[in-house]
């Protein structure tokens, strides 16, 4: 299911919590020393439904609780875009969630259940804004206590799909921390604004996430421009794309991750499927010592 081209022997320093509920221990909360390097993230890309949010929540639970249960001390789960409505856009208004409810809800829980931080792709997300409701295309971000650290609406919309006539544009990046790792998220068509990812990498980030739900016959744009992205920023970047297919359009999977140097540690194929993988932090201030782009910058030209 995946060409997997290094893994990591770093082995994280941690201290461990356990937290109860009234049944018991429900999971152990692992935070960051100072040392720690590396994190280990869960990839799931999911065959999505179209309009089917009940099918579509209970797919990703199950999705969640497989990685969890079969793999040891994942840090952070990471989701595809719009996974509770897929692109149902003329009946958002009727399926979308109403201020993450019942979707980042119940993810909200289950990260607690399992003391995990959660990357929940993105979702459909009505709210209130400015005395009337607005859709938007959203990613929470959601931590090892079921707190939401970061939310993030995506800003730039896709014409080519007409989300411009069904969503509301976002209007500030996001970051967030995972464990004491500063990171970052964008949303699909946002990584194709190179000066948008060069903004937020500037706020200190080492590992940006991006869900997607990137078609055919763009794939080898999808690919390319994560590397890239890398490579500028010398930061991780963590795709997360759709698989499977709706109507005539393809979507062909292939989420993956890049280190720093632009190596594609992960590359999945185009089946539904959950893959776990650590990446080593220690790799990104190796590549800014031997490249000191950041120190290179003329900001006074540009």
């Amino acid at each position: 299911m995946a060409r997997k081209k290094r893994r990591t022997k770093n082995i994280p320093v941690i201290r461990t919590i356990s937290f109860y509920k009234s049944s018991g221990i429900v999971g152990n909360l692992q935070f960051m020393s100072d040392k720690k390097e590396s994190l280990k993230v869960a990839l799931i890309q999911l065959q999505i439904e179209d309009g089917r949010v009940e099918n579509n929540i209970n797919r990703v639970l199950n999705k969640i609780k497989e990685a969890l249960d079969h793999n040891k001390n994942i840090d952070v789960v990471v989701l595809p875009e719009m996974w509770n409505t897929g692109y149902d856009l003329k009946n958002l208004n009727n399926i979308a969630d109403e201020e993450g409810k019942p979707s980042i809800e119940k993810l909200k829980e289950l990260a607690k259940n399992y003391a995990v931080n959660i990357v929940a792709g993105s979702i459909a997300d009505k709210r209130e804004e400015e005395g009337s409701k607005k859709i938007y295309n959203s990613s929470y971000i959601i931590n090892r206590f079921g707190e939401v650290m970061a939310r993030y609406d995506k800003v730039h919309l896709f014409r080519l799909m007409n989300e411009d006539k069904y969503l509301a544009s976002g209007s500030k990046i996001a970051t967030f921390e995972i464990d004491g790792i500063k990171c970052g998220v964008i949303i699909c068509y946002d990584l194709r604004f190179p000066e948008f990812i060069r903004k937020i990498a500037l706020e200190g980030i080492k590992v940006l996430f991006v869900p997607a739900q990137w078609p055919m016959p763009r794939d080898k744009h999808w690919r390319l421009l994560n590397v890239v992205r890398a490579i500028e920023n010398q930061i991780y970047v963590i795709g997360v794309n759709r698989a499977g297919k709706q109507g005539n359009v393809i979507f062909p999977g292939a989420s993956l991750i890049v280190d720093p140097w632009g190596e594609v540690e992960v590359e999945l194929e185009d089946k539904e499927c959950v893959f776990c993988h650590t990446i080593n932090l220690g790799k990104i201030e190796k590549v800014r010592r031997y490249l000191p782009v950041y120190e290179d910058r003329r900001p006074d030209l540009y």
